[in-house]
């Protein structure tokens, strides 16, 4: 569903836009009763949402609102900067048109920049976050699983370590995550042997300020 910004009260940008692209916002009581229904999924720091025709992210910035509520008794900077990219690696989003998910992005680091508020903040963190919204928010076409320069939608699974300030990535395409069952245990319930998902990339753990060198 697509959703605009909240101090808009309309719900298209032009009509060119809603008869190319069927261009329709959704406004935020909706988005809000919506998220009411998994409440308790909303407010989990590291449960994964996806959104799979964001528009600008009233969605998205939503769910991340309620993450980050959770962080406003952590004094530790360090603690605060971790927890944040949590949230922010639970959120994906994939829009057709560029400029929405261009401002998505950048309405979500907003967002976290507003919360982190007086802060200070370690070197690297910006960057880092700046790196996992553009791998998160995909421009493309959930319909085809294809970008929109035809390349295959991957996203990458941000996993904290516990007990570090690091997370493990894992790349997987997105036609693999909606097409395939994932696999547990090597024998299913008849005793035949399965195989298990496989990513199509692992990266090795990285401190929460590094993330941006993962492609280098």
């Amino acid at each position: 569903m697509l959703t605009n910004n909240e101090n808009t009260k309309s719900q298209i940008k032009s009509r060119q836009r809603v008869a190319q692209h069927g261009e329709v916002f959704t406004n935020p009581r909706e988005v809000n009763a919506m998220l009411d229904l998994v409440r308790d999924e909303s407010y989990r720091l590291d449960s994964r949402f996806l959104e799979p025709a964001c528009g600008d992210g009233n969605f998205l910035i939503e769910i991340l609102r309620r993450k980050l509520s959770l962080l406003s008794s952590i004094k530790s900077q360090t603690e605060w900067e971790f927890k944040s990219l949590i949230a922010v690696g639970s959120c994906y989003g994939i829009e057709l048109l560029e400029d929405n998910a261009e401002s998505c992005r950048e309405r979500l680091y907003g967002e976290v920049m507003g919360q982190m508020g007086k802060m200070g903040r370690m070197g690297g963190y910006e960057e880092s976050l700046r790196y996992m919204l553009r791998k998160n928010i995909v421009c493309g076409d959930a319909l085809t699983y294809r970008t929109a320069d035809n390349r295959p939608i991957t996203f990458c699974e941000w996993t904290p370590i516990a007990g570090s300030k690091q997370f493990a990535r894992r790349d997987f395409q997105f036609d693999f995550l909606v097409n395939q069952a994932h696999q547990y245990s090597l024998f299913d319930e008849q005793g035949e042997a399965q195989s298990f998902d496989e990513p199509v990339r692992s990266y090795p753990p990285l401190h929460y300020t590094q993330l941006y060198k993962c492609d280098n």
